[in-house]
């Protein structure tokens, strides 16, 4: 009897050991017991220019509870947020402003502390903690930006250079930007403090206005407008009727080539994709290679005309919108972004200006081309060459022999496509063409800019 008492006894003792380490391993385990402190997100130093809040995010699985936020100018804290949540949240954005009152303005640093506790049953229902000290530099001083020097005008399709100055113990950001939603970035320039850009006015684009904008660590921001003269430019508009002979031979040969067009058997319909969708993917391979700009500082810059085919004839002039009939019918449309030259086949093509290749191979429509950087955001393009002389990554001099015309990618007879661009937009070659405006608009600018920097700093 005594024997059956002790195994019962036994029993209930295992019994509750095992549902004591059951309820362990249900609380270790249990959302509700949690031991994660929450996660502050902001960074450990920051600028502050007193007027934009700071944005504080606060992340925890079971829930922000209470958070605060103090503020210390080197003299006094100031709590600036207290709140407590009646129902937890698991991310809470806090929007952190400067004390109304009491606050040093001539303090130049602070302190933010974050707390925070999470809804956890954790810790004897207390929950998990964190706590986050954040060191900040004050300034709320706007950049020091203007313009130095200038193009007199620009033309819509063309390009245009501003030198300017922009200033500031903790500068972020310089650049241009305009109202079409296109920045161009700036060189440092002759010396710290001074940049250049090249500017561009898209052939698409209707109207045009550019600003010099610099901006802070404090996101303190300064914009100077550029005086530039717009010059309106009525580009050719052009009605083609597709003949089937071109539909059935240039078309059917290029769409074997891309994988859109490999099962289309449409003439029309092959054409189209070729002239829209492939043409779209072939010029963002050209705007992403021709983006880049350096941010070295550069003393001199200076290009010679371009003439890249000697004795070459204008076949197709730079902006002309075509429009593309088939039986009466408009199926496609399109802009030329270059100028077509020709002269005898299979002609020599130069680099009127020393650069770097920063591509060389088949593209497309542009058929075998290389695309050449000088410099300053400034690139030229050469399409539809039979034969090509550089590889990507090459250094060519001046006049040196980069290839041959042809008539490959979307090319109906031997010519070469010379395109020009500033910073991955197309612009004007004739401009680039010409020294009466590369000295004009160019160097004149430059050196007009050099010398106001000499003042400036010698005073």
């Amino acid at each position: 009897m005594r024997r059956k008492k002790n195994n019962i006894g036994t029993t209930l003792l295992i019994v509750v050991f095992l549902a004591v380490i059951g309820g362990v391993v249900y609380l270790a385990n249990s959302p509700m017991f949690e031991r994660n402190a929450p996660q502050i997100d902001v960074p450990d130093t920051l600028y502050w220019n007193l007027k934009k809040p700071i944005s504080v995010q606060l992340k925890d699985d079971s829930g922000i509870r209470s958070y605060t936020v103090v503020l210390n100018d080197g003299k006094s804290d100031f709590t600036v947020v207290q709140t407590e949540l009646e129902t937890p949240r698991k991310e809470v954005t806090v929007s952190v402003t400067l004390p109304r009152a009491g606050w040093d303005r001539r303090a130049k640093s602070a302190v933010m502390k974050i707390e925070t506790t999470d809804a956890s049953r954790w810790n004897l229902f207390k929950g998990n903690h964190a706590s986050k000290s954040v060191a900040i530099t004050i300034d709320a001083l706007r950049p020091s930006a203007y313009v130095l020097a200038n193009s007199y005008k620009i033309t819509q399709g063309g390009s245009a250079l501003v030198v300017f100055s922009a200033k500031d113990e903790h500068l972020k950001e310089v650049a241009v930007h305009t109202s079409f939603g296109k920045t161009f970035r700036a060189e440092p320039f002759y010396k710290p403090g001074y940049y250049a850009a090249l500017i561009a006015w898209p052939v698409t684009e209707k109207r045009f206005r550019a600003w010099v904008e610099a901006t802070d660590m404090a996101e303190n921001v300064t914009k100077s407008h550029i005086p530039l003269y717009l010059k309106n430019y009525r580009y050719r508009r052009s009605n083609i009727t597709l003949k089937d002979r071109f539909l059935n031979g240039k078309i059917a040969d290029l769409s074997s080539q891309f994988d859109e067009t490999a099962n289309i058997s449409d003439p029309v319909e092959r054409f189209k994709i070729i002239n829209e969708d492939i043409r779209s993917k072939n010029e963002a391979l050209i705007h992403k290679l021709s983006s880049n700009v350096s941010d070295q500082l550069i003393r001199r810059w200076s290009v010679k005309p371009f003439y890249p085919l000697k004795n070459g004839k204008k076949v197709a002039s730079f902006g002309d919108h075509r429009f593309y009939y088939y039986k009466g019918k408009r199926v496609s449309e399109s802009y030329h972004l270059g100028l077509d030259l020709a002269s005898v086949k299979m002609a020599e093509v130069r680099s009127s200006n020393p650069g770097r290749v920063v591509f060389a191979g088949y593209n497309g429509i542009y058929g075998n081309m290389p695309l050449i950087d000088h410099g300053l955001g400034l690139y030229t393009l050469y399409g539809h060459c039979s034969t090509l002389y550089v590889t990507e990554g090459d250094t060519v001099a001046k006049n040196e022999v980069i290839g041959k015309t042809g008539k490959t990618g979307l090319a109906l007879g031997d010519h070469l496509h010379f395109g020009v661009l500033v910073q991955g937009v197309e612009v004007r070659p004739v401009e680039w063409m010409d020294a009466h405006w590369i000295k004009d608009n160019i160097t004149n600018v430059f050196d007009t800019a050099r010398k106001m920097i000499e003042r400036k700093e010698n005073n």
